[in-house]
């Protein structure tokens, strides 16, 4: 029958621990190449945007490549639903008003959302791995005091494997455990950015379709 033994448990723990650092390298390396590409995606398409003769000619852009583009097409759509009648349009603008801002606001926290995907993971490896380490490091401890009480000696070569072991795990804990803080926090700061840009594009649109609205009613 199978059994294991404390170096069979230290070793699973310095293998989960190596995919914990595995899988934190690669939401690193994924979310920095998803920031970087938003980042220039938001660039291009704003100048484009705001580069357009006027809002007409802003909707016929492609909004899909971009996350400001996919705020705007949402703003778009809002507009067209809510101009279906003149008068009702100049009536209502109030209620058109903040049917539009509900809809940014909507499409600004989906995008954010898409941000924090993996952080998650990023914050549940910070805060654990070292304690996955230091779970190695007491068993490995038991497993030397183990061998010290069996072999009536505390030699070096009796207790240097196990303790040399359980060190290991310790410090893959930590290794494991700093990159993913320290990820966790850039890319928090990094999608605060990029969230604090998406409203102010969302707040920007709302208030010149809400302008361009009042001006095409009133004439």
């Amino acid at each position: 029958m199978f059994q294991l033994t404390s170096s069979d448990i230290v070793q699973a723990t310095l293998w989960t621990l190596i995919g914990f650092s595995v899988i934190t390298w690669a939401i690193i390396f994924a979310k920095s190449w998803t920031l970087w590409r938003m980042g220039r995606a938001n660039n291009s398409y704003g100048q484009a945007f705001w580069g357009a003769a006027d809002l007409a000619a802003a909707a016929s852009l492609d909004h899909s490549s971009s996350a400001l583009g996919r705020i705007a097409e949402v703003g778009f759509g809002a507009v067209r639903d809510t101009r279906g009648d003149a008068m009702r349009a100049l009536h209502l603008s109030g209620d058109i008003q903040l049917v539009l801002e509900r809809s940014l606001r909507q499409q600004v926290s989906r995008e954010r959302k898409d941000l924090e995907q993996g952080l998650s993971m990023l914050a549940s490896v910070g805060s654990t791995a070292p304690f996955v380490g230091l779970f190695g490091t007491v068993w490995g401890i038991m497993h030397a005091l183990q061998d010290i009480s069996q072999a009536k000696s505390a030699s070096l070569d009796v207790v240097a494997g196990p303790i040399g072991e359980a060190l290991i795990a310790t410090a893959i804990g930590i290794a494991a455990a700093i990159p993913a803080v320290l990820a966790y926090n850039y890319f928090l700061r990094r999608i605060k950015l990029c969230e604090a840009e998406l409203e102010y594009f969302a707040t920007d649109f709302l208030n010149l379709a809400v302008k361009t609205a009042h001006r095409s009613n009133g004439g």
